[in-house]
């Protein structure tokens, strides 16, 4: 932790802004407040007012240094530091109501574990014969094509967030092209429970974090039919060099994948109930329909979306991905979550590891 003449210095510096009041942004939020006063947007007034008035969030308490607001332009000028945190398909929208607030000055690191895709005209992702990775975009690309700033990072890991509030150990990683991104964002948020690691493949580490999210609904599914462990650790194994072929083709770096943001956050979201994309494979295996789970669930579950999306880029780029296409035949085109596991389980491979 640092020290108490630290803090007091932290304290006196410009507050941080955190835009999304989701879970994980309210539990972000709270971590950095313990250093610096926190500016933290929330879309809804409503919900900035009972923020500020009931001090609580999404089951959180709300540390004392946080003061919620309503208004971009506001958290911009307050703040040269300014942590992202907001659903894939919300990220584009915001970031262009954010960006005529931003200078270069501006470093943002998001926390946002999803892919941004843009179709020609009229085309659905149900639609198009051809997804490419000039159609997909990681949220970093996303900040980078919408908005001035430069200096942009990205956290990722096994950040559960209900671990993260009872301050249980746990760490993340802070990737960035640039130093300065990372030095900032391990000074924010490293304490005695938190360990901050660095990465310089900033899209391999957010690549990584996007496709855990796929094998982690397949877990949960798992899970659902009453598996044990051993199941489990051959999926995960699997959904690991699954990950790699197509986070290659993607452009990712293998090391991301080995490291905290890809195996880390694998085998903690393939573990978890408290995931909720573990959660939604779960109840897909219990018999409930995809439409109600969605409905049911308070907040977002990127790996839904994220199977659409790897499933047609796996397709293009001719990259054998077993599970993604098993999970998207589950979820879109009612295939059950027996019959999925018969055909992965009957499937011939002998390699194991091919890709070092």
């Amino acid at each position: 932790m640092p020290s108490e003449s630290n803090i007091s210095h932290l304290s006196n510096e410009k507050p941080v802004g955190v835009i999304g009041a989701g879970s994980f942004g309210t539990v972000i939020s709270n971590m950095l407040a313990r250093n610096r006063k926190v500016l933290l947007y929330a879309r809804h007034a409503a919900d900035v007012k009972r923020i500020n008035e009931e001090r609580k969030n999404r089951g959180y308490t709300i540390h004392k240094n946080i003061q919620a607001i309503n208004d971009l332009r506001v958290l911009a000028n307050s703040c040269d530091v300014i942590f992202p945190i907001v659903p894939s398909s919300n990220f584009r929208q915001m970031m262009r109501q954010l960006s005529p607030h931003l200078h270069p000055y501006h470093m943002l690191i998001h926390g946002t574990k999803g892919f941004d895709i843009t179709l020609p005209p009229g085309e659905t992702i149900e639609s198009i014969k051809k997804l490419d990775r000039t159609m997909v975009k990681t949220m970093s690309e996303v900040i980078q094509e919408e908005s001035v700033a430069v200096r942009i990072g990205c956290l990722a890991g096994p950040n559960l967030s209900k671990e993260l509030a009872m301050r249980q150990p746990a760490a993340t990683v802070v990737a960035s092209h640039f130093q300065e991104v990372i030095q900032t964002g391990k000074k924010l948020l490293k304490s005695d429970r938190f360990q901050v690691y660095e990465n310089s493949d900033i899209v391999g580490v957010e690549i990584a974090g996007v496709l855990k999210n796929i094998i982690a609904i397949a877990s949960g599914a798992l899970s659902g039919l009453g598996f044990g462990d051993n199941a489990k650790g051959l999926l995960i194994s699997r959904g690991a060099v699954e990950m790699v072929y197509l986070g290659r083709a993607l452009g990712g770096d293998l090391k991301a994948f080995l490291g905290v943001a890809g195996i880390g956050d694998l085998v903690t979201t393939c573990n978890s109930p408290m995931s909720r994309n573990f959660t939604v494979g779960s109840r897909l295996a219990k018999g409930e329909k995809l439409a109600d789970i969605v409905a049911d669930m308070k907040e977002v579950a990127e790996g839904i979306n994220t199977v659409r999306i790897a499933k047609k880029c796996a397709d293009h780029y001719k990259v054998r991905a077993l599970i993604t296409d098993r999970l998207y035949k589950v979820l879109f085109e009612g295939l059950t979550v027996e019959e999925a596991l018969d055909f992965l389980m009957r499937y011939p491979l002998n390699m194991d590891i091919d890709f070092i």
